[in-house]
């Protein structure tokens, strides 16, 4: 449980909520983004083939791009809410942490990423720091 104290006498379980608001929103987001990078292909051979304009165009017309640039200003903005109720030194590491293990999680399942058992490791050290941080 977060002591009041880092939560700046905000419930425990609403900062919670904010936090993994930042952190699912931020992962929906990223996630999107990188699947729409990979579905484009390589910009460099994209701007050797149709220049500059063309890469610009190709990033431009595939929508899960603006799916998750729009994930990834509810992050920000979720951030923000985090902030104004949370200390800085609790919200985060906290979101940035969580973000973390639950784009390491996503990466795997939604991207068929390898994630190895050294990022599975540091994604837990940086849980326990975050852990620590908080009590």
């Amino acid at each position: 449980m977060i002591p009041a104290l880092a939560t700046g006498g905000v419930n425990p379980w609403l900062a919670a909520a904010m936090i993994g608001g930042v952190a699912i929103t931020s992962t929906v987001g990223e996630v999107c983004t990188a699947a729409a990078m990979k579905s484009i292909g390589d910009l460099d051979e994209i701007r050797g083939k149709s220049g500059l304009r063309g890469a610009i165009v190709a990033v431009l017309t595939c929508p899960m791009f603006f799916v998750g640039v729009g994930f990834l200003a509810l992050a920000f903005f979720a951030l923000l809410l985090a902030l104004n109720h949370l200390s800085l030194s609790l919200a985060g590491p906290a979101s940035a942490s969580l973000t973390l293990v639950t784009n390491a999680v996503a990466a795997k399942i939604f991207l068929k990423e390898n994630v190895d058992r050294r990022r599975w490791i540091s994604a837990i050290l940086v849980c326990i720091g975050v852990y620590l941080l908080a009590h």
